[in-house]
Parts: C-alpha cells; sequence; structure tokens
C-alpha cells in the first residue's frame, strides 16, 4: 500500500506546480493535500509490543498402582500412592514496543506504540489417583495385618502470569498546522490552524495465573470371601441389530454391596477411601431375541443395539432412537427371550399426508393416508383446529369453529387410510355449508411402545357440493 502511493505522489506534485499558474480564482492547497493524503496510510508510529508466550500445563500425575492379594495374616505393607502433578510454567513477560521518532506535524491524529501484554501462566499438573486394592480373604480379622497407603498425589501449581510493559509516551501531544483556501491575492483567502492530537499507548495486560491442579483421589479397597480370583464380568454388550437373529449371548455381572469404614477393615494408619465394596455374588444371563416383525431383520442391520444386565438379573435391551420397536419379554431358567412384534424407522412414523376433502354438512370428512403403510401397528390419535372464513372480516378473516381432540368414534381406519367425520363435530351448520372457505390444520400423534410423535398436517381450501 505505500508503495503504491508513492508512485502516486510525483504525478500529484506535478499537478501543484501546474496548478499555481491558474487564475487567482483558483486555490493552492497541494502541499497539504500531499501530506495528508501520504500520512493516512501510516496513522501510528513505531510498532506495538507483542505478546508474551502462555506458559506450558504441568503433566498430570501417574495413579497409584492397582493391586489384588491373598489375605493369610501374614504381614502386608502396600503402597499405592498416585504421583504429584508438575508445576505449570510462568508464562513471559511482554515484549517492549518500539518507540521511535514520532513524525513532526502530520495532518492528522496519531497513537503511540501500545505496551506487549504478558502471557497466561499454564495450569498446574492433577495429581494422580491412589491404586485400588482387591483383598481376597478367608478370615475377615486378617486383612487387620495389610498395610495401605493409597493416597492421591498433590495438584500442580499453576504457574503465574507474564508481566505487561508500558505503552509509548508520545514525544508531542498536541499540534496545529494551518490550512489555506483561496489565492493570496484574492478577498475569499482564508487560513485557518486545525490542532492535531497524539495520545499515548496502552500498557500492555497482565498475563493471568494459571489455574491449579486437582488434587488425587484416596484408593478403593474391596473385599471378596473366598480364595478363587473373581472373573472378569460383561454387564454390557452393543452390536447391531442383525447380531442377535438366531445366538444367544451371555452376560456376567459381579455384584457388589456398598460399605463404609474401609480404614477400620485394615491395619493402623491405613490411607484409602472410606467407601468400600464388599462382593455379593455373581449373576449370568444369557438373551435371545424372536423376530417377528414382517420386515426381515436384516433391512434394519446396521442400527445397534445395546444389552444391559442389572443388579436384579434383568436384561435390559435398548434400541435406538431413530428405530421404534414394540415387544415384550420373557425370562426363565437364566435366560432372557425379548419378542419383537414391530419395528418401524422412526422417519416412517410421521408420513401423514391429506388423501381427499369431500361431501358437505354433517358428511364433512377430510382423509388422510399413511404413505409409508404402518398404520396397523402404530396407535394414532388425532386433534383438530377447525377455521371457516368470517365474511365480516372479507376473505382473508377466519374464525375458529372447533378446536379439541377427535373422539374415536368420528374417526375410522381403512389399512393405511383414515376418514375424519369432522361433519359430525360440534361445529355450527353454516360453517359446514357449500362455498365455505376452510383452513384446517390437524395435529397427528402416533405412538408405538414407548416411543410418540407428533406430525402437523395443514389443509385449506373450498368445501363443495356433494355430487
Amino acid at each position: 500500500m505505500h508503495n503504491g502511493f508513492r508512485s502516486k505522489l510525483p504525478l500529484l506534485l506535478t499537478f501543484c506546480l501546474f496548478t499555481s499558474f491558474l487564475p487567482a480564482s483558483g486555490s493552492v492547497l497541494c502541499p497539504a493535500v500531499a501530506s495528508e493524503e501520504y500520512y493516512k496510510v501510516a496513522r501510528n508510529y513505531g510498532r506495538d509490543g507483542r505478546t508474551g508466550s502462555d506458559g506450558r500445563s504441568g503433566r498430570d500425575g501417574g495413579s497409584g498402582e492397582n493391586q489384588n492379594i491373598f489375605v493369610n495374616g501374614s504381614p502386608v505393607n502396600l503402597d499405592l500412592s498416585g504421583k504429584d502433578g508438575e508445576d505449570g510454567e510462568d508464562g513471559q513477560h511482554g515484549d517492549q514496543p518500539d518507540c521511535s521518532y514520532q513524525r513532526n506535524r502530520v495532518s492528522h491524529d496519531i497513537n503511540a506504540p501500545n505496551g506487549g501484554s504478558g502471557g497466561n501462566g499454564g495450569k498446574g499438573g492433577d495429581g494422580g489417583n491412589g491404586g485400588s486394592l482387591t483383598a481376597y480373604y478367608s478370615n475377615l480379622a486378617d486383612l487387620r495385618n495389610v498395610s495401605v497407603r493409597a493416597t492421591g498425589g498433590e495438584s500442580g501449581r499453576g504457574g503465574r502470569g507474564g508481566n505487561g510493559t508500558e505503552g509509548c509516551n508520545c514525544q508531542r501531544r498536541s499540534w496545529k498546522v494551518k490550512t489555506c483556501k483561496g489565492n493570496p491575492d484574492s478577498p475569499d483567502y482564508k487560513c485557518t490552524d486545525k490542532v492535531y492530537r497524539c495520545s499515548d499507548g496502552n500498557d500492555g495486560r497482565d498475563g493471568s495465573d494459571g489455574r491449579d491442579g486437582s488434587q488425587g483421589r484416596l484408593g478403593t479397597l474391596s473385599i471378596v470371601n473366598s480364595q478363587e480370583p473373581l472373573v472378569a464380568d460383561t454387564p454390557t454388550v452393543q452390536l447391531a441389530l442383525s447380531e442377535l437373529i438366531n445366538k444367544q449371548f451371555n452376560l456376567s455381572k459381579n455384584k457388589w454391596n456398598q460399605r463404609k469404614g474401609a480404614a477400620s477393615l485394615l491395619a493402623p494408619g491405613s490411607a484409602i477411601a472410606d467407601d468400600y465394596r464388599e462382593f455379593e455374588q455373581r449373576l449370568e444371563e444369557a438373551f435371545q431375541i424372536v423376530w417377528q416383525e414382517r420386515q426381515p431383520i436384516n433391512s434394519f442391520g446396521n442400527q445397534a443395539v445395546t444389552l444391559n444386565l442389572t443388579d436384579n438379573k434383568q436384561i435390559e435391551i435398548t434400541f435406538p432412537e431413530e428405530l421404534w420397536v414394540e415387544g415384550n419379554t420373557k425370562s426363565e431358567a437364566n435366560l432372557t427371550t425379548f419378542t419383537v412384534n414391530h419395528a418401524i424407522p422412526k422417519k416412517d412414523v410421521t408420513r401423514l399426508a391429506v388423501a381427499e376433502f369431500a361431501d358437505a354438512g354433517q358428511n364433512l370428512n377430510l382423509k388422510i393416508v399413511d404413505l409409508a403403510a404402518k398404520s396397523d401397528s402404530i396407535n394414532t390419535q388425532f386433534r383438530v383446529k377447525f377455521r371457516a372464513q368470517d365474511s365480516l372480516h372479507g376473505f382473508s378473516g377466519y374464525k375458529t369453529e372447533y378446536e379439541g381432540d377427535i373422539p374415536n368414534e368420528l374417526v375410522t381406519r381403512d389399512y393405511n387410510r383414515f376418514t375424519l367425520a369432522l361433519g359430525k363435530l360440534k361445529i355450527p351448520n353454516e360453517a359446514l355449508r357449500p362455498g365455505t372457505n376452510v383452513d384446517i390444520e390437524v395435529v397427528a400423534t402416533r405412538s408405538l411402545g414407548i416411543r410418540s410423535a407428533k406430525q402437523t398436517i395443514s389443509w385449506q381450501g373450498t368445501i363443495r357440493k356433494p355430487r
């Protein structure tokens, strides 16, 4: 930008020399104009100070070791403490600005360079958690010979923010520039002094101190009244729906009771969380799906299903939001069977559309079709807002004549076609006459099992004479 303007400056000065020979009615402003135009490209001087770099965050401390032990009465001394988090680094100080020479008597206000801001301090690292201990025993009193230190690591301190630097002060805070209009020999020749100012640069902001890390948590205790190690459990399984067909899936869960007073079970001076777990029993249950939906299960192959075994030895099955399923569960002899009666993609639930608006008076009806052809499986309820043209307000004026649910006896279904007997609703006869303009809004509530959705269908037209 600077170079582009400089290339035009000789032309501007040449033009100024030429115009100095014009008649007295002309104006000689070129020197001031050239100066002002030239310095518009740089209203500041020097260089602002740069912001200091932020300090790096401290690393988190590692968690303590998890251990399984078999207690037999012999003394045991364990250190399962978490490691300390590292301190965050300090932010760097801001860079000093370049307070170089301030231009003299330019035709614009200027700002002195700003100071550099300090960098922010790094966050302190989190302390590592204490390790977990699983103790297998035959005699609970033997745990008193086990000394455990499972403290959490100390948190790292946050780094300090860097200092900001001072902005530059103006070397000259104000000045006047004379501007003349007209020819010196003419009566309208006039000169004025305009005052321009310099503003001191802003001081750089001090960086903020980094946040301290979090203290590590105490380790936990689990006890098992057995000398045989527990088998790993599989309480939850997620897989594609198509993988369930003609297969059994085994889920298992180690059930625990929550207790308090862990330190009282161990050697004096042990450091561990007060809450502990006591093994109660192992739960195992098989699952199988029975598919009775007419649409093949392979057509839903990519839909993910989650199976979860609860503490009550019940298997919960969760289908994705995009799939509506209705079925029933049966459990016997450690086998849970879920029979799928209906499975419908959510996108096919709200595909209702107006098919026909027919007749008049008490025979007026609105027919709605299910484009997805799923109405033999889905429960549907209708609510309607019926508005008729109010002649007192012209064509655009509509008056609400009825708003409410449509009783089930006024809705008939033929496969996937619904007929709503609007003429049987409590609507004034004059609003049902041929030639009446009506605006109808139907809200259909569709439900299957625990899922439901609403669809709004709008129709506007004129009641016609029956054929």
